[in-house]
């Protein structure tokens, strides 16, 4: 049978009382009541039951999902699937929010998350923007106990949070790739759209575009990246200067989740030359634009699998098990209208 944590109080020579002080990290344990507890874990083969613990303690998990307050389809989506998460959350003792904050300045950001105390919340995925401000109030976070899952967009060098998301270097060569092929031969110019490149995804998706783009097709050029701000006048302006300053443009690519305002913008300035299109993530923005072949890929996440998995690892952390790794791992999807009702 499975040592119980009596047994273990036992083989380490300490009271029951230590041992929960122990495994649920709580004050007032000496070094070497702990070291005796560890060596005795190794020793017997001791393993946490979590659920147990939370169904005699009558544990309620409480988990945050903090999104930006501007958004469109892709954000819609992402609440949607956080909904469905909320409902099935509930009879497994799980709570689950989401709130929805300004993200376009990092410090009230960073008030807002330094507000939140692990006796609120269990744990929060957080999607913000890269700032020095976010990173120091998501390990001030961590420090108090509370699990952090950095949510489609991380921050720089931290690394006591887990990340939720595609790999998005390789997200941006994926779009490099079929980029620089649909092209074939043809010279010209790409123009990229983000909505900002605040966002580490973005930054990543661009480096990850033009390693591919500049090792592999010489004769293409990125031109520098156009932000929008999720503005639909600033899309409109911006994009149509572009397009006619640069008539030899062959291709554009949008490298942020939202693609209907820029994509918009572009059509409403295109001419009569053809141009390859790709952008990022699945909505019926971009569902109906490739089958009507107006974009010519889409590179994708699951939404669903990420709120899944980002409960997943907050539960998990929240008690203290390990990750099944192959399981939290955000694919990339290459969506083609050929592929499309078969995704």
């Amino acid at each position: 049978m499975r040592p119980t944590a009596k047994d273990l109080a036992e083989a380490a020579g300490v009271s029951l009382a230590t041992i929960d002080r122990v495994l649920n990290e709580r004050p007032n344990v000496s070094p070497k009541a702990a070291k005796s507890v560890a060596e005795a874990i190794e020793r017997i083969g001791f393993v946490r039951n979590p659920a147990a613990v939370a169904l005699a303690r009558n544990k309620t998990y409480r988990f945050r999902f903090v999104l930006p307050t501007s958004g469109d389809q892709y954000l819609s989506e992402m609440i949607a699937r956080v909904g469905e998460a909320r409902e099935a959350a509930r009879g497994d003792s799980t709570e689950v929010e989401v709130a929805r904050i300004a993200m376009n300045d990092p410090h009230p950001v960073a008030k807002y998350l330094t507000g939140i105390d692990h006796d609120e919340l269990d744990g929060v995925a957080v999607m913000a923007p890269e700032s020095p401000q976010v990173r120091d109030a998501l390990l001030r976070l961590v420090e108090r106990g509370v699990k952090v899952v950095q949510f489609l967009s991380g921050q720089e060098r931290l690394e006591s949070a887990d990340y939720v998301g595609v790999d998005n270097f390789a997200a941006g060569a994926t779009a490099g790739k079929i980029v620089g092929r649909f092209i074939g031969e043809r010279r010209g110019k790409i123009v990229v759209v983000s909505e900002t490149m605040m966002a580490l995804d973005s930054i990543q998706r661009r480096l990850g575009f033009d390693s591919i783009i500049n090792a592999r097709f010489p004769q293409l050029q990125c031109l520098p990246s156009l932000e929008t701000y999720a503005d639909e006048r600033r899309a409109e302006l911006i994009i149509q200067r572009t397009l006619q300053h640069n008539p030899d443009t062959v291709a554009v690519y949008v490298l942020s989740s939202e693609a209907r305002i820029p994509l918009t913008a572009v059509w409403n300035a295109q001419d009569t030359r053809p141009l390859t299109i790709v952008a990022h993530e699945r909505t019926p923005f971009s569902e109906q634009a490739l089958l009507d072949e107006r974009i010519d890929a889409v590179i994708a996440q699951d939404p669903g699998h990420a709120v899944r998995s980002a409960l997943r690892i907050m539960r998990a952390r929240s008690d203290h098990r390990e990750l099944l790794a192959s399981q939290e791992r955000i694919r990339i999807e290459v969506l083609l209208k050929e592929n499309l009702q078969f995704a």
